[in-house]
Protein backbone atom coordinates (compact mmCIF):
# COMPACT_ATOMS: atom_id res chain seq x y z
CA UNK A 1 0.00 0.00 0.00
CA UNK A 2 1.29 3.41 -0.89
CA UNK A 3 0.21 6.74 0.58
CA UNK A 4 0.08 9.62 -1.87
CA UNK A 5 0.11 13.35 -1.08
CA UNK A 6 -3.69 13.62 -1.27
CA UNK A 7 -4.14 10.80 1.25
CA UNK A 8 -1.55 12.36 3.56
CA UNK A 9 -3.46 15.65 3.39
CA UNK A 10 -6.71 13.85 4.19
CA UNK A 11 -5.15 12.05 7.17
CA UNK A 12 -3.75 15.35 8.47
CA UNK A 13 -7.18 16.96 8.13
CA UNK A 14 -8.89 14.07 9.93
CA UNK A 15 -6.27 14.29 12.71
CA UNK A 16 -6.83 18.05 12.80
CA UNK A 17 -3.15 18.71 12.23
CA UNK A 18 -2.22 21.71 10.12
CA UNK A 19 0.34 20.64 7.53
CA UNK A 20 1.67 23.11 4.99
CA UNK A 21 1.50 22.07 1.34
CA UNK A 22 5.30 21.93 1.03
CA UNK A 23 5.46 19.48 3.98
CA UNK A 24 2.95 17.01 2.51
CA UNK A 25 5.47 15.01 0.40
CA UNK A 26 7.64 14.40 3.48
CA UNK A 27 4.57 13.39 5.50
CA UNK A 28 3.47 10.96 2.78
CA UNK A 29 6.99 9.46 2.77
CA UNK A 30 6.88 9.03 6.56
CA UNK A 31 3.54 7.24 6.27
CA UNK A 32 5.01 4.96 3.59
CA UNK A 33 8.04 4.23 5.79
CA UNK A 34 5.76 3.30 8.68
CA UNK A 35 3.67 1.03 6.46
CA UNK A 36 6.84 -0.57 5.11
CA UNK A 37 8.00 -1.34 8.64
CA UNK A 38 4.61 -2.88 9.44
CA UNK A 39 4.90 -5.07 6.34
CA UNK A 40 8.32 -6.23 7.59
CA UNK A 41 6.78 -7.13 10.95
CA UNK A 42 4.09 -9.15 9.19
CA UNK A 43 6.82 -11.32 7.63
CA UNK A 44 8.10 -12.48 11.03
CA UNK A 45 7.15 -16.06 11.88
CA UNK A 46 5.57 -16.03 15.36
CA UNK A 47 4.05 -19.50 15.32
CA UNK A 48 4.59 -21.20 18.64
CA UNK A 49 5.69 -18.00 20.39
CA UNK A 50 3.67 -17.35 23.53
CA UNK A 51 2.62 -13.78 24.35
CA UNK A 52 4.72 -12.19 27.09
CA UNK A 53 4.03 -9.64 29.78
CA UNK A 54 7.69 -8.71 30.01
CA UNK A 55 10.99 -9.56 28.36
CA UNK A 56 11.85 -11.63 31.40
CA UNK A 57 9.60 -14.59 32.21
CA UNK A 58 7.52 -13.71 35.22
CA UNK A 59 4.13 -14.40 36.66
CA UNK A 60 1.87 -11.52 37.53
CA UNK A 61 1.04 -11.07 41.19
CA UNK A 62 -2.39 -12.38 42.00
CA UNK A 63 -4.71 -11.62 44.85
CA UNK A 64 -8.12 -12.70 45.97
CA UNK A 65 -10.84 -10.59 44.41
CA UNK A 66 -12.68 -9.65 47.56
CA UNK A 67 -13.92 -6.54 49.32
CA UNK A 68 -11.32 -5.49 51.86
CA UNK A 69 -12.70 -2.11 52.81
CA UNK A 70 -16.25 -0.97 52.82
CA UNK A 71 -19.29 -0.04 54.84
CA UNK A 72 -18.07 3.55 55.15
CA UNK A 73 -20.98 5.34 53.54
CA UNK A 74 -21.36 7.95 56.28
CA UNK A 75 -17.62 8.69 56.34
CA UNK A 76 -17.50 9.13 52.55
CA UNK A 77 -20.60 11.31 52.42
CA UNK A 78 -19.11 13.69 55.01
CA UNK A 79 -16.89 14.99 52.17
CA UNK A 80 -19.86 15.70 49.90
CA UNK A 81 -21.00 19.30 49.59
CA UNK A 82 -24.58 18.01 49.32
CA UNK A 83 -25.72 14.50 50.26
CA UNK A 84 -29.30 13.27 50.36
CA UNK A 85 -30.74 9.86 51.23
CA UNK A 86 -27.29 8.27 51.36
CA UNK A 87 -26.11 9.53 47.96
CA UNK A 88 -24.13 12.44 46.51
CA UNK A 89 -26.56 15.12 45.34
CA UNK A 90 -25.63 17.00 42.18
CA UNK A 91 -27.32 19.85 40.35
CA UNK A 92 -29.70 18.93 37.56
CA UNK A 93 -27.95 19.33 34.19
CA UNK A 94 -30.57 17.86 31.82
CA UNK A 95 -34.02 19.36 31.56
Amino acid sequence: MSIDIETAAKVAKLARIKVEDEALPALAQEFNDILGFIEQLNEVDVDGVEPMVSVTPMRLKRRVDGVTDGDQQEKVLKNAPDAREGFFAVPKVVE
